[in-house]
């Protein structure tokens, strides 16, 4: 007679042994730099041509004429002339809607901060607000040779030139210094 039952072999405390690496098949730190600087090197080449050679850290710009040449079928424009090449227009929109017609230049100015000009035939009462917040403050005024602008604290570091004549508002927005602000008032004829 034949026994079918298995047996099993005595148990061990012992596991069974784990393969080792030799050192000459392990990985060093020395190895690990030597992956990272082959990686960093030509990242960093590739940095440094955007930057120096293509000017990838200046804002793009665009030409404004065609969104003024709109605006003006609606509404005197006021137009900057003289300002120096430091003020750069990055957007020119124009719009009309139910309540009027919108204009709006964005530039960079000197110091590389926005600063938005918009020229509006909506109504002041609903456009100030709008724009400058509902917790602007008249705050000054300040006067160039052709018109008288008023000075408003906007939103968080935000300052605002408002001029208003008949039904046309324009303001002057901007997180920047209030001196590059007049400047652009100063410069719109």
């Amino acid at each position: 007679m034949v026994n079918n039952e298995h047996v099993e072999p005595p148990a061990t405390d012992t596991p069974p042994a784990q393969p080792r690496l030799t050192k000459r098949e392990g990985r060093s730190p020395r190895d690990m730099a030597l992956s990272l600087l082959v990686l960093i090197v030509p990242i960093a080449l590739m940095l440094t041509f955007y930057r120096v050679v293509l000017s990838g850290d200046e804002p793009l710009t665009v030409d404004p004429a065609s969104s003024i040449e709109l605006a003006s079928r609606e509404f005197t424009v006021l137009v900057p002339a003289g300002l120096s090449a430091d003020w750069r227009v990055t957007t020119a929109n124009f719009k009309r809607e139910s309540g009027g017609a919108t204009l709006r230049i964005g530039y960079v100015d000197p110091d590389d901060s926005p600063v938005q000009l918009v020229e509006s035939t909506t109504p002041a009462e609903s456009l100030v607000p709008a724009e400058v917040g509902k917790d602007g403050k008249r705050t000054g005024a300040y006067r160039t040779d052709a018109r008288s602008w008023m000075v408003y604290s906007g939103r968080p570091e935000e300052t605002v030139l408002i001029y208003t004549e008949g039904k046309r508002t324009v303001l002057i927005i901007g997180k920047t210094d209030q001196k590059n602000l007049e400047i652009l008032a100063s410069a719109l004829k």
